[in-house]
């Protein structure tokens, strides 16, 4: 939303979907259309271009994955600023285990020489994060492409095509920027702990996104207290009364 993406497709499991849409509905509280698809089972991250495929049309694309966690000053107005993608756009963040993580190898201009999905003998620190844009060829892409050995259609892969093609591009995140993949449960407890702090300190909330939608003008003040009559007496709507 910070980037000015106001059409989403929120892909989950055949178990959790219902959950996501029971909780943020068709999007319009927020100023924006939300449609849901299932991943009917766990064949890897770039088979969401394969099942969004008539969402993405001939339209450039970002994807982020649910369990990452982006949080920094400026982070919106450095995403917006990708108003244009020819080829991929994917993001550069320094790790202390690369080895956990898609790493991209540079040379001395930050241009990508190779790209490694979970590398033994990695040749850099710098991870690739969930996040990334795409032009309208992506989902051709991914259809030329096989599954890996452990049977998934690999995120790397795709970005190695584009590679191929001379077509992928690196920003590296500023070094303010909070980068957290919440995939375990000690992680999932770091991001808590992370937001719990930064929340209480600064009196505001992390990714509130009515807040986003307010700001932006795509939802009105009394569209926003409309909801929070309707939406009992929670902290977080004690927050929303607060912004508008």
């Amino acid at each position: 939303m910070l980037a000015g993406i106001r059409e989403f497709e929120l892909i989950s499991t055949p178990r959790d979907i219902e959950l996501f849409e029971r909780l943020l509905g068709n999007g319009k509280n927020f100023g924006i259309e939300i449609n849901y698809k299932i991943q009917a089972n766990p064949n890897g991250i770039a088979e969401a271009f394969l099942i969004s495929k008539d969402f993405i049309k001939n339209s450039s694309t970002a994807l982020i994955l649910g369990d990452n966690i982006f949080h920094g000053t400026g982070l919106g107005n450095q995403l917006n600023s990708i108003t244009q993608v020819d080829g991929a756009q994917i993001f550069g963040y320094r790790v202390q285990d690369p080895e956990n993580y898609g790493v991209v190898e540079l040379d001395s201009s930050n241009k990508i020489l190779s790209i490694q999905e979970k590398p033994t003998n990695f040749k850099s620190n710098m991870a690739v994060p969930g996040l990334y844009f795409y032009d309208e060829q992506v989902s051709e892409i991914v259809k030329s492409i096989k599954p890996s050995a452990r049977g998934e259609l690999e995120i790397t892969t795709v970005n190695q095509e584009y590679l191929n093609l001379n077509k992928l591009k690196l920003l590296l995140l500023e070094r303010g920027t909070v980068w957290l993949d919440t995939g375990t449960i000690e992680t999932l407890y770091s991001a808590s702990t992370y937001v719990k702090v930064v929340e209480e300190r600064q009196g505001r909330m992390i990714c509130c996104i009515e807040e986003i939608a307010l700001n932006k003008g795509w939802i009105s003040s009394s569209d926003l207290l409309k909801q929070i009559s309707n939406s009992g007496n929670s902290v977080y709507n004690k927050y929303l009364k607060l912004i508008v």
